[in-house]
């Protein structure tokens, strides 16, 4: 595990337009020096925010679109099309406006899908597609994603793993169906912690004063299975990207030297 990085910007609309521009930079870095790069994309305020600012960065023509390939952390098993699904959003912020590839764009199945109301099916199913997408370099059932989002809740859960529940305890699965999750609605798909953990790089995501509690306690040593954001690392970096008022509650020892 390496020790997590802390970015902290003055306000989340600079957050999401910084952001942006790093995973620019990430993704034509990694198109430069390996000819495709791997995201994976995250739902909530934050992740919709950031994917939003990226439709409107300068930049984003960098990016050779085609050669990107997209995965999710988590998504809300509902029907195709709904509007309170990870994938329907990220679409309406980002992924319509851009000349993806749509083979490589790895939507989590829906409810309405060929496995109905089996979500366990479909979780499998992801896990099938996440291991054909694995080379024998990623030594693992999942790609090496190069980087993998996530936006922490203000209970500490990350993609569908919350505090205490079956999900966040998984050590051999790399996708699993949540039932009962405290968050409407209560049926989900996640990654599990050693999915997300098989990325070169993790970003957790956190703004507003509702995050500032779930921040500091997942920064300040917390185990995995009560703050799950605690156990959410990437294999060479981990970076935190909050706006002031979610680092508001971190001790001061925990701040960078240097925040935009």
């Amino acid at each position: 595990m390496n020790t997590p990085q802390l970015v902290v910007h003055r306000d989340k609309e600079l957050m999401a337009q910084a952001a942006a521009a790093r995973l620019i930079t990430k993704i034509v870095d990694a198109q430069a020096s390996r000819g495709y790069a791997s995201i994976v994309l995250t739902g909530g305020r934050n992740g919709n925010g950031l994917l939003a600012a990226l439709a409107s960065a300068p930049a984003r023509d960098a990016v050779d679109w085609a050669r990107l390939d997209l995965w999710w952390g988590d998504e809300r098993y509902l029907p195709e099309g709904d509007p309170e699904r990870n994938d329907t959003q990220a679409r309406a912020a980002l992924l319509d406006s851009v000349p993806l590839d749509p083979a490589r764009v790895h939507s989590m199945p829906a409810s309405d899908g060929p496995h109905g109301a089996d979500v366990e099916a479909a979780a499998e199913a992801y896990a099938a597609e996440l291991a054909k997408a694995a080379g024998p370099e990623n030594h693992g059932p999942v790609p090496s994603f190069d980087v993998l989002m996530l936006g922490v809740g203000p209970d500490t859960h990350v993609a569908s793993l919350f505090p205490e529940l079956p999900a966040v305890r998984e050590t051999e699965r790399t996708v699993v169906g949540v039932h009962g999750a405290p968050k409407p609605p209560p049926t989900r798909i996640s990654l599990t912690l050693p999915a997300i953990r098989s990325a070169r790089e993790v970003w957790l995501l956190a703004a507003g004063e509702d995050k500032a509690e779930a921040a500091a306690i997942a920064l300040s040593g917390a185990g995995e299975i009560q703050a799950p954001a605690a156990g959410a690392y990437g294999r060479s970096r981990t970076l935190w990207l909050l706006d002031a008022a979610a680092a508001s509650q971190l001790p001061r020892s925990l701040y960078p030297p240097a925040s935009a």
